[in-house]
């Protein structure tokens, strides 16, 4: 889990392969062609699909879904990164994606582009902005909530540590 922007799902595709485990980005998920939503019941039965393989690496936050997602999960990891540096990442990818025209989800058609990320309200890199200090609060919150007495869960602050990590369960096999 982690702020918009804050690295989730590259991190999690790494951290799959390290494991040898089925990467399921919840965005891929919840987001239709022409960037249309599943209602949260189909979403909720996707979900449910994704998550039957024996081993899996899940990124995305909807916290709507916490309870589906923790009653299968025995390890957290938050990318707590600082605001400059997730500010940095979000931009650097907002751009990236807007000039290459890339495919975001593939089938979907889904594209990200200046205009959308520089002049509405659907901007990613606005989203990101407005819910920093707010996701960042919850998620302190659930440190202390008592989740953390059945699951573990790992505050990664900076990239550097986010790699350490992956080395390590690459060396340990998982």
């Amino acid at each position: 889990m982690g702020t918009s922007g804050s690295g989730k799902s590259t991190f999690s595709r790494e951290l799959a392969a390290a494991l040898s485990a089925r990467h399921v980005e919840m965005d891929a998920i919840h987001w239709l062609p022409d960037w249309h939503e599943l209602n949260d019941e189909q979403f909720a039965a996707q979900l449910e699909r994704a998550l039957v393989a024996d081993s899996w690496v899940l990124d995305g936050n909807y916290s709507r879904f916490n309870d589906l997602k923790w009653a299968l999960t025995d390890t957290i990891i938050w990318l707590d990164y600082s605001l400059p540096r997730t500010f940095a990442q979000i931009l650097a990818r907002s751009v990236r994606r807007a000039l290459t025209g890339v495919e975001i989800w593939p089938g979907t058609g889904n594209t990200e582009t200046l205009y959308r990320n520089f002049c509405t309200r659907d901007s990613v890199i606005l989203w990101m902005m407005t819910s920093y200090y707010s996701n960042r609060k919850r998620y302190q919150a659930l440190l202390g909530s008592g989740l953390g007495s059945r699951i573990d869960i790992v505050r990664v602050s900076s990239p550097s540590q986010a790699r350490k990590l992956i080395q390590r369960v690459s060396l340990e096999g998982g």
